[in-house]
């Protein structure tokens, strides 16, 4: 095996791990065809800001509808099998879209039906998904593990897949999402040969969807470093998502940047995120976890505080470069202190109520900002998000140290210093 193979994935992970990793990097390329393609599809077919605002509405409205029923259904039946039958599920739906714009019929009815649809596949094929890795890596090793399956969404859904997906609909505006029902279809097989125990994850289930999601909730709201991450990650998503609702106006008034340097801005915080990906193995060996959490979270304190006092673009690509970096390590960790956490049969129900606390929290945030920068101005939501982070990890700080060792029986409250680095 070539090093390079070895250091990227290294052979203690496990054979499966290639194949999701394989299938994690594939279907990225296809939804990272489908950011640019989706929008320019639907203003082919209208510009009613309405219309418009609805088409991104439908990729989101599935999470708050079904995403606790698709934790649940993750902790009932073959994890396996659900993401084969969901990928499958969206792949029919792409083909069907794929014809339709093909024949020329297509409308913007039909693109949002098909949106929506791709939208709930999703919800129920990512959330089980997310559930596999604790099932196939060693607690040790989720760290890492998770940093791959980040670097692949980087690459391929943030950088790649967009810009390719625009320059595909401009030579034909069937090619990207043929290429994405390709890379969607390609996921399944690559799936089909993880090796995870047959069955469900619990022998015996006598209980009803509702009674599972509230067993899920409970057993969350009864683990104290558990719920705490999840405020955190509410209330630092509402932060963090208030000055992000208005950014595109704040590089235009506050910083002078056009519309083509607004692009680099994401193109930035990406190549930062792939630094703090790739980096994060040697990270995690160095510093302790509950330090590296709170140096993290301080991190975005002072990156909300900087882009408040910003007026240059020269500083503003570093600081979204910065951004990346530190926000990347922060979802590589926050993801794997939860997955050691929490036990199998509740990692659906939990991952489900966590995706949860991420979409209220943008959702509660993109209102705030907008609210905010009407009221005061385009500087003001980064003033907001500073404060409001601020507060936030300083009722928090004690805990990080409980949260980052949620998995050790009996060494929530060990000092610090002796507790084992990973």
């Amino acid at each position: 095996m070539s090093p390079i193979v070895e250091t990227v994935f290294p052979s203690r992970l496990g054979v499966s791990f290639r194949w999701l990793v394989a299938s994690s990097w594939t279907t990225n390329i296809g939804d990272g065809l489908m950011m640019a393609a989706g929008p320019l599809l639907v203003a082919s077919q209208t510009h009613d800001p309405v219309l418009v605002a609805a088409a991104a509405i439908a990729r989101q409205l599935p999470w708050l509808l079904f995403g606790l029923v698709a934790g649940a259904l993750a902790d009932r039946l073959d994890r396996r099998v659900v993401v084969m039958a969901m990928d499958g599920a969206r792949t029919i739906v792409l083909v069907g879209l794929c014809a339709v714009i093909y024949s020329g019929q297509v409308n913007i009815w039909l693109v949002l039906a098909a949106m929506f649809l791709v939208g709930v596949a999703e919800v129920f094929a990512d959330t089980t998904t997310s559930t596999l890795m604790p099932m196939l890596v060693d607690k040790r090793d989720l760290g890492i593990a998770n940093a791959r399956i980040q670097f692949g969404f980087l690459t391929a859904n943030q950088l790649i897949g967009p810009a390719l997906g625009a320059l595909l609909f401009a030579a034909g505006m069937v090619w990207p999402f043929l290429i994405q029902t390709i890379c969607v279809g390609l996921g399944v097989v690559l799936v089909s040969q993880i090796a995870t125990p047959k069955g469900a994850v619990r022998a015996h289930v006598d209980t009803h969807v509702r009674q599972d999601i509230v067993e899920g909730v409970r057993w969350l709201a009864g683990n104290g470093p558990v719920r705490t991450l999840a405020l955190v990650i509410v209330a630092f998503n509402i932060t963090w998502a208030a000055p992000w609702s208005v950014l595109v106006l704040w590089t235009l008034e506050r910083v002078g940047i056009g519309e083509a340097g607004f692009g680099l801005l994401t193109t930035a915080s990406a190549l930062g995120g792939l630094l703090g990906t790739f980096a994060y193995g040697r990270i995690e060996k160095r510093v302790p976890l509950a330090t590296l959490m709170r140096a993290v979270l301080l991190c975005e304190v002072v990156f909300h505080l900087a882009m408040a006092f910003t007026t240059s673009p020269y500083a503003a690509y570093p600081l979204m470069f910065f951004f990346g970096a530190y926000a990347f390590v922060w979802g590589t960790l926050s993801n794997a202190v939860r997955q050691r956490a929490v036990p199998t049969e509740f990692q659906g129900r939990v991952g489900s109520v966590y995706m949860l606390c991420v979409m209220g929290g943008m959702l509660i945030g993109s209102l705030l900002g907008g609210l905010i920068a009407q009221q005061w101005g385009v500087t003001a939501p980064w003033w907001f998000a500073f404060v409001g982070s601020g507060l936030t990890l300083a009722l928090v700080w004690r805990e990080l140290a409980k949260i980052a060792h949620a998995d050790e029986t009996g060494g929530a409250h060990l000092p610090e210093e002796s507790r084992p680095g990973r």
